[in-house]
């Protein structure tokens, strides 16, 4: 009985030793192997080690918010250009020399853009230099305070705007109509409006600079003083230019550099 014991026990010894030491044949494995010899990935490795390498390259790209304000007013605009169409030109050409920025702009702030530049005009490459994203207004989460502020600035406002009026009213047996009506609106809008987000557009550029950590460039006071407080990046527009010139600085060392 311990004799056939012994003699299976070999048989399945010999046999596993079979399995084990014997190759795969089959063509895929034949496939890999050659593939392994050669120092050669298959395309579907080599895909997918593609595309994990864009997908690095994305997030390291550093993203950038415009408002209309850096194209259309005169103050801001002059060094790129002369009017909106010259200086939205220059930023794109600055733009398409630029290898780690991307540009973004609402749709909001880009349908006021259309009121200074014709649509015909625009550059084909606008499409793809510059983005086009609405914020996601339902996943953002803003905090508690920016409401207690807003609503005390609001008030406050108002009731600048009514000592304003009460004072026109007490000129009027001085001035004529006209220019009571003149210098109440120039100081009732300095009043109500200036140093703070008065539009649904100015909501729109904050929240995407917010939802994108992006840096958020404007000539709009009321959102710089907004995105200091919600501690969202910004420039001063008057270097909007230079900005642009360092970038393609960087950019062009860097393809200096990988050349080497």
């Amino acid at each position: 009985m311990s004799g056939i014991l012994i003699n299976l026990i070999s048989m399945a010894h010999v046999k596993l030793k079979d399995i084990e030491t014997e190759p795969d044949q089959s063509p895929n494995n034949a496939e890999a192997g050659k593939n392994a010899e050669s120092g050669t990935e298959s395309p579907d490795v080599h895909e997918s080690a593609h595309e994990r390498f864009l997908k690095k390259s994305s997030r390291r790209l550093k993203k950038v918010v415009l408002d209309t304000s850096l194209f259309v007013n005169p103050d801001v605009r002059s060094s790129l250009g002369a009017t909106p169409a010259e200086a939205l030109k220059a930023f794109l050409l600055f733009a398409s020399e630029i290898g780690d920025l991307e540009f973004y702009m609402p749709p909001s702030i880009f349908e006021e853009l259309l009121h200074f530049v014709e649509r015909d005009s625009l550059p084909a490459d606008l499409l793809v230099l510059l983005h086009q994203k609405p914020p996601k207004k339902h996943d953002l989460k803003c905090p508690a305070f920016l409401l207690y502020e807003l609503i005390e600035d609001m008030r406050e406002r108002v009731n600048k705007g009514l000592r304003l009026a009460e004072k026109a009213v007490r000129s009027a047996e001085h001035k004529k109509p006209d220019e009571i009506v003149q210098d109440l609106r120039k100081k009732y809008r300095e009043a109500l409006r200036e140093g703070i987000i008065d539009s649904k557009e100015d909501v729109d550029l904050l929240l995407l600079a917010m939802e994108l950590d992006a840096l958020l460039i404007t000539a709009d006071q009321g959102l710089i003083k907004w995105a200091e407080k919600l501690g969202v990046k910004w420039l001063f527009p008057e270097r909007f230019k230079d900005y642009l010139a360092a970038a393609v600085k960087k950019t062009k060392r860097a393809v200096r550099k990988a050349r080497r």
